[in-house]
């Protein structure tokens, strides 16, 4: 199966970080909307059993092109991950990747949640955390929040601001 676009460039980024350990340019191929629009996304990498090896993102864009922005969190996701340690040239092979592309975020409540559709974000001062929408295991809006709480370390009964997003997630 041809893989899309912005994976193709995430595993180019990865595969020329790793080599060289320099952040690579916008290769030619890159279309027009990767060099010209900006968002924040996510770069998720995956063993072949299904696990979770990384991943980085990012809520609003930090780079002048979502093109950029890819390469920016494909070498993170592959390197500064802190729960994994970086990956490995032999490992490249097996990476199952995905690029999760976010739309503007909204201010929601809880009962604007649906864990398959919407992405969230909790935020208490300084404290932030992100999930992504559609993950495997989480059913329920409560558990999605939970989880986000969790991530944040903003406890249930706390004050919080919480927003929702979409993604497009390519494959």
């Amino acid at each position: 199966m041809q893989k899309s676009e912005p994976v193709r460039l995430a595993k180019y980024a990865i595969e020329e970080h790793i080599s060289s350990g320099l952040v690579p340019v916008l290769p030619e191929w890159v279309t027009d909307h990767l060099r010209s629009s900006r968002a924040g996304c996510f770069v998720s990498l995956h063993n072949s059993d299904g696990s979770l090896r990384g991943c980085i993102g990012t809520i609003s864009p930090l780079s002048e092109s979502l093109g950029l922005e890819i390469i920016r969190n494909a070498i993170s996701a592959s390197s500064r991950d802190p729960r994994f340690p970086p990956v490995k040239e032999t490992e490249l092979h097996d990476l199952e990747i995905t690029v999760d592309v976010l739309s503007e975020p909204e201010e929601a409540t809880p009962k604007d949640l649906d864990p398959e559709r919407y992405g969230v974000i909790v935020e208490k001062g300084w404290k932030k955390g992100v999930l992504l929408p559609d993950l495997e295991g989480i059913e329920t809006a409560q558990e999605q929040l939970r989880i986000a709480l969790l991530k944040a370390g903003i406890a249930e009964k706390d004050e919080y601001d919480l927003f929702r997003f979409t993604v497009k997630r390519y494959y």
